[in-house]
């Protein structure tokens, strides 16, 4: 059981096919509309490409493809997350960029059947709303599974 005095923590929330998502707000660095960043490559569905963002080349996330698939190009007024992962700086694009959410750890429930995304840190819960919370850092650590083969 949670103490109530421990401190709720930040969430900056985002939506993505439907969903309602936050991530820890000491991870964001800023939030640039897509139009604002130079883009020079794009390489797929998913990876849209890399960036410079003051003097920063970064790569650029579409979190849509992979959240919602069968999404359009973003509107470039989009907003773009810049986010501090362990290894570098990234761009994510969502849907829409919300507010900041202040939840304590007894407002975090475990989501049920999540045990094999552990990436998922649990969902917050904030009177009506429901937030997905995710670990930005495991969530771009994961690397598609390449099939095997036989020797």
């Amino acid at each position: 059981m949670h103490s109530p005095s421990a401190t709720p923590q930040e969430f900056l929330s985002f939506t993505l096919g439907g969903l309602e998502y936050g991530l820890d707000c000491a991870k964001v660095q800023e939030l640039k509309p897509l139009k604002s960043l130079e883009r020079f490559a794009a390489d797929g569905e998913i990876i849209g490409g890399v960036a410079l963002s003051r003097g920063v080349i970064l790569p650029v996330v579409d979190l849509r493809a992979a959240f919602a698939p069968g999404v359009g190009a973003p509107h470039p007024d989009t907003d773009v997350m810049i986010v501090r992962l362990a290894s570098c700086l990234a761009g994510l694009v969502v849907e829409a960029v919300g507010d900041v959410v202040r939840l304590a750890p007894s407002q975090i429930v475990a989501l049920p059947g999540a045990h094999h995304a552990d990436y998922l840190i649990g969902m917050g819960v904030l009177q009506q709303r429901r937030l997905v919370l995710v670990d930005i850092d495991r969530l771009m650590s994961l690397a598609p599974k390449q099939p095997k083969r036989a020797a």
